[in-house]
């Protein structure tokens, strides 16, 4: 059987009658390149030597911070001299990273978050690498905050790593969502699932239900439904899943089925929700969306919302359409 690889399942892409540009192709092939150098440092961070690190003095290990930076300095470096971006756009950065003025710059903009969730690296459970592309708008500058407050359906692609017993990297660029493993004696992505696709009905959801007590009335009615198993309502069992990272969350969803809820809580107000547009809630429902799912704040299509700065977080529910469009019914009560 023959194993198509990252490159491959690209160049089909780009020869498709409507299909990606090679621009596009090219930053994706560098993105996966980086999160592929990622994968190794984050399996080998605890055996680097001493004193190339400060570490925590208590156990001589780098703290996440420490490989969190590591991690966004390696995709910021290994994409800034391709041509193909204008800026960068990262969670580990107050603002936008221009392309540096050495090197020729391009059409499109990574946005990336490039270790979620750092909290998980301490307890050596899986993590990831999320990301995005969108074009340059015309009449804005290329570097400008600006340039990256589009609404998500604007993405060219999306994806994310995920580090965990195999590196998996899960890819669209409009055209449905794909799987891919690293090949770690070769270091090829592989493709091995060519065409993920989430159940539209689901007998299992993510939330962290210590929350409970500071959600809105939707979330509690629906969580409260789920619980009662087939006692309650719905008349059957749901099981809970919660990995706190929400890379490791959507892709069970995508794999399995589910739902995954980060809603907006009453503890402060001023905070509409947790999950960031840009780095987390944008490129998600790209993928769960390309898949069959759906994904909304529950009082609009997450990927209609046009952000209003680069920090914006909002609440996420996103997943399998059935219960993704009860728990909006819910909140539309």
């Amino acid at each position: 059987m023959d194993r198509i690889t990252l490159t491959q399942y690209l160049l089909e892409q780009q020869r498709r009658e409507d299909g990606i540009s090679a621009d596009l192709r090219l930053v994706v092939e560098l993105v996966s390149r980086s999160l592929r150098t990622i994968s190794i440092h984050v399996g080998k961070i605890a055996l680097a030597d001493g004193a190339q690190r400060t570490g925590d003095p208590a156990t001589g290990s780098p703290t996440s911070a420490e490989i969190v930076n590591a991690a966004n300095e390696i995709i910021l470096s290994d994409n800034e001299w391709s041509g193909h971006l204008s800026a960068m756009a990262s969670a580990e950065l107050a603002g936008p990273h221009p392309i540096p003025h050495r090197y020729p710059r391009g059409k499109h903009l990574l946005v990336f978050n490039p270790l979620d969730t750092e909290a998980n690296i301490d307890v050596n459970i899986s993590v990831g690498s999320i990301f995005s592309v969108l074009r340059v708008p015309d009449g804005v500058p290329n570097s400008s905050e600006q340039a990256f407050l589009q609404p998500g359906v604007e993405q060219l692609a999306a994806g994310y790593a995920l580090y965990g017993p195999q590196t998996l990297l899960v890819l669209t660029v409009g055209n449905g969502v794909v799987g891919f493993t690293l090949d770690r004696e070769f270091g090829s992505w592989i493709m091995t699932q060519p065409d993920m696709r989430i159940p539209s009905r689901t007998r299992e959801f993510a939330i962290n239900s210590s929350n409970a007590r500071v959600w809105d009335a939707p979330i509690k009615r629906y969580i409260d439904e789920l619980l009662a198993g087939r006692d309650g309502p719905r008349g059957e069992d749901f099981n809970m899943r919660w990995v706190a990272s929400m890379v490791a969350d959507v892709h069970r969803l995508l794999t399995r089925g589910g739902i995954f809820v980060y809603p907006r809580d009453k503890r402060d107000p001023s905070k509409p929700g947790r999950l960031r547009v840009l780095f987390e809630a944008n490129p998600m429902a790209m993928i769960v969306e390309q898949a069959g799912g759906l994904a909304s704040t529950g009082a609009e299509r997450i990927l209609d919302l046009v952000p209003e700065s680069m920090g914006q977080r909002i609440p996420v529910i996103l997943g399998s359409s059935e219960e993704v469009e009860r728990l909006v019914n819910y909140h539309e009560a």
